[in-house]
């Protein structure tokens, strides 16, 4: 019996572990802008992401990633220089709630500007979630769009 719930508890907690695997989190922040753009397509590719857009012009790529349910998660990159430049819209709360726990013990400063969440996180960026309800209304459901700056200090390696 003891086997039986062990086995259990091990599969569920993998199933778990694997089912963020492909969402964004603090380290993949910190990766993707730290790394130029080359870097960033092969990461994302890895980690289960489409190329949808890229236009080499304006160095600007966007990569969908669609979850089971009817979510989604739209990351859009954005190269200025050295420096990149993030976008992430999603309606999909697990990766909210990843991103919001996994940059919460690296917070330098927080605030809120109307609906406006913002958060400085020390030697590296900017971030600016808007949160914005569906339509038709469902309190379950909401659009996150996560606006993240790196820090003039950081720039992306060749």
């Amino acid at each position: 019996m003891k086997n039986l719930v062990l086995a259990v508890l091990l599969t569920c907690s993998t199933c778990v572990c694997f089912a963020q695997k492909s969402l964004i989190s603090y380290e993949d922040l910190k990766y993707i802008l730290h790394n130029n753009l080359q870097r960033a397509d092969t990461f994302l590719m890895a980690k289960g992401y489409t190329l949808a857009l890229k236009n080499t012009k304006t160095n600007n790529r966007i990569y969908t990633l669609p979850i089971k349910g009817g979510s989604h998660v739209n990351l859009s990159l954005r190269a200025d220089g050295k420096r990149l430049f993030m976008e992430l819209e999603t309606n999909a709360m697990e990766q909210y709630d990843l991103l919001n726990n996994s940059i919460s013990q690296y917070i330098h400063t927080s605030g809120a500007i109307g609906d406006i969440q913002t958060y400085v996180i020390k030697n590296l960026c900017e971030i600016y979630i808007t949160t914005n309800d569906i339509m038709p209304y469902d309190p379950l459901k909401k659009d996150y769009l996560v606006q993240i700056i790196s820090d003039k200090n950081i720039t992306a390696y060749d």
